[in-house]
């Protein structure tokens, strides 16, 4: 089987990456990344040299580009995780969403169809449904719930979502949809809240935390989500959407409490910053239907899996050092420099 991973590059897309040509060895898996800031080839190292993989920089918006991947390699299976995802990114430049999770994903559905794939895969967000309120901890999304975006980001994700469906409904495209929770794990770029506290602190930084603390989203560990979605491309019925989620709701400020805990760092370095704009307060989904249907439930302890994930920050420092040098760092003196004086 030939499976062509769009997004590879980045941070589920690689631990995608790394599960599958472990846990296959008899699959070719073949990658398309544009290397776009959060996008780095060093995710891919180990991987590189294996007969049974494939880079190609490229830009899934480039419809020749793809098309000829499609008609060099014949892929099986195309899974999307090529996305535009930071939402305070969004909320500065909506329109680089639009482009590649809108249009890039509308080309990689058309070269689907030209080239007949037997599976085409969406990979979503939990963001797409909105938020619930902090004080109905009973209630949770499921695959049936409405939806309803708060950000530019999760519309696009919603805009794609939709288009598969119809891509499906319209043309009879093989699809398959997961919305998963937020992950945690290695090789994650630091702008999500986990990453960002952990090289924080350990820079004895200030650790800028929206608003009150009080968010709270279901945090699921990246091996948790890779393996949902092997069982999804195996066993998956066309047409379905399914949650991924990692039944482990946890407010941001607890989050951030535990990383220090962990690093034997002071509480005096979180610093409260003004709130970002139609920021969603609880994300919560059911995985009842992943449950049902294929027996799956998350495995990895979230104390055990943030503990692996801060010690693999401090064994990787050459990883992330070159990250914060760079570019990265003019972006988040946009987004916090000011909010911390």
């Amino acid at each position: 089987m030939t499976i062509l991973v769009t997004g590879g590059a980045g941070f589920i897309g690689s631990n995608f990456i790394h599960y599958m040509l472990e846990n296959h060895y008899d699959y070719k898996l073949v990658c398309i990344d544009k290397l776009t800031y959060a996008g780095n080839l060093r995710n891919l190292e180990k991987v590189l040299g294996k007969s049974n993989f494939r880079f190609v920089k490229g830009d899934i918006c480039d419809r020749e580009l793809v098309n000829k991947i499609f008609e060099e390699e014949s892929p099986d299976v195309v899974i999307n995780f090529a996305a535009e995802s930071h939402v305070d990114r969004s909320i500065e430049n909506p329109d680089v969403f639009l482009m590649t999770n809108v249009l890039g994903t509308q080309v990689l559905l058309d070269a689907s169809r030209k080239y007949g794939v037997k599976r085409f895969h969406q990979v979503s967000t939990d963001e797409v449904y909105g938020d619930l309120p902090l004080e109905r901890r009973d209630l949770k999304f499921t695959e049936e719930s409405p939806l309803k975006p708060s950000s530019p980001y999760s519309a696009s994700k919603t805009a794609a979502d939709l288009l598969v469906l119809a891509y499906h409904r319209t043309y009879g495209l093989p699809v398959t949809i997961s919305r998963c929770s937020n992950n945690y794990g290695p090789y994650q770029f630091p702008e999500k809240l986990i990453s960002l506290m952990i090289i924080n602190a350990f820079n004895n930084k200030p650790l800028p935390v929206y608003g009150d603390g009080k968010n709270v989203r279901d945090w699921i560990h990246v091996k948790d989500h890779c393996e949902a979605l092997n069982i999804i491309l195996q066993k998956g019925k066309e047409g379905e959407v399914y949650n991924i989620g990692g039944n482990n709701e946890r407010e941001n400020i607890e989050i951030v409490k535990m990383i220090l805990k962990e690093l034997g760092k002071p509480e005096e370095l979180i610093r409260f910053v003004k709130d970002r704009p139609g920021h969603d307060k609880r994300y919560a989904i059911s995985t009842a239907k992943m449950e049902k249907e294929f027996g799956w439930h998350p495995k990895v302890d979230f104390e055990q899996g943030l503990r692996e994930t801060i010690n693999w920050y401090l064994e990787n420092r050459d990883w992330w050092e070159e990250i914060i040098n760079g570019e990265y760092m003019k972006y988040y003196e946009r987004m916090y420099g000011e909010r911390l004086k």
